[in-house]
């Protein structure tokens, strides 16, 4: 399984950065994806997911700012982050989406957001 995420940088608030995932063949297969972020300090959370055939979902902070999307063909899932606020800084990650999403061992290497006020 590998996943690799990029697109992070460091944006004034208000700008936008689009995240991209590239996936191992094996881990899309699975249904649904979703990203995630973790700001220092705190815990992972969940940012938004979206199933095989682009049903989204997304955590109430961030909805109606940020969208994912993927390309089935390509293996690959993208955040596109706009409006972006301080609080939005973490390093965002991309994985496999399940209830038990909390437990998973493997993170693959994430990308860092820094939003300056």
């Amino acid at each position: 399984v590998q996943l690799q995420a990029s697109g992070g940088g460091l944006v004034q608030a208000g700008g936008s950065l689009r995240l991209s995932c590239a996936r191992s063949r094996r881990l899309f297969s699975v249904n649904t994806m979703g990203w995630y972020r973790q700001a220092p300090g705190k815990r992972r959370e969940l940012v938004a997911t979206i199933t095989h055939y682009g049903t989204t979902n997304y955590a109430d902070s961030v909805q109606g700012r940020f969208t994912i999307s993927r390309d089935n063909a390509k293996n690959t899932v993208s955040l596109q982050m706009n409006s972006l606020k301080p609080e939005d800084t973490a390093v965002y990650y991309c994985n496999k989406y399940s209830p038990g999403w909390n437990e998973y061992d493997y993170w693959g290497q994430g990308t860092l957001v820094t939003v300056s006020s």
